[in-house]
């Protein structure tokens, strides 16, 4: 006579992950509002940590704490009117260099990220590395300010609400001009704020 194997143990199986199966398929009320519960609590707590670690990183503070632009720029920007002035309204580096909306900031960083590897490989760690760079660091900066029409300059700075007849005569006579011309802030204040580049061999007109 054949032996008969037990089926006891091997039994409950199927029936476990047939139970599995079926609840996955067809989860109860309160398994479904404790899931929706849990992604809400955890797609608040992601947020607020991003968005927290994204203001985080748009300080001057997180700026300067590498030496590359602690050292160079931003010593020249703390000799210029936008660091210390009459009213003592400061306008930092996020402030000229990171756009306060919510899309063009996150591209803007994304965009940075590859200063990250400038950074790791030292590109620019010394003064003699940084000013072999610094037309092309400018270059991208200009770009990126004339594509977006100086929008940082003009969150303070705006045609619209300019009293010409309050400035001296050669600016308010640009700035007319410039506005005919369809001109941006860019377009006339290279170096407001930091030192040119060697502009020797660039055609005129740039």
């Amino acid at each position: 006579m054949a032996e008969q194997k037990s089926t006891a143990p091997e039994g409950k199986k199927p029936g476990l992950i047939r139970r599995l199966w079926q609840w996955w398929r067809r989860p109860s009320r309160l398994a479904l509002g404790t899931l929706l519960l849990l992604g809400f609590i955890a797609g608040i707590l992601f947020w607020g940590g991003f968005n927290t670690g994204m203001e985080m990183a748009n300080t001057e503070k997180f700026c300067i704490s590498c030496h590359e632009m602690r050292d160079n720029v931003y010593q020249e920007y703390m000799d210029t009117i936008h660091y210390s002035n009459r009213s003592g309204v400061r306008a930092t580096c996020p402030d000229c260099h990171v756009p306060k909306e919510w899309v063009p900031k996150m591209v803007r960083k994304i965009k940075a990220s590859k200063e990250l590897y400038a950074k790791t490989f030292g590109l620019i760690d010394t003064p003699q590395k940084f000013e072999a760079h610094r037309l092309t660091m400018a270059e991208n900066e200009w770009a990126r300010m004339k594509g977006n029409d100086s929008q940082e300059c003009r969150n303070c700075h705006n045609f619209e609400y300019m009293d010409f007849t309050a400035q001296k005569t050669v600016a308010s006579r640009m700035h007319d001009e410039g506005i005919k011309a369809g001109q941006t802030c860019i377009d006339c204040h290279k170096g407001i704020a930091h030192k040119l580049p060697d502009m020797r061999g660039i055609p005129s007109g740039f």
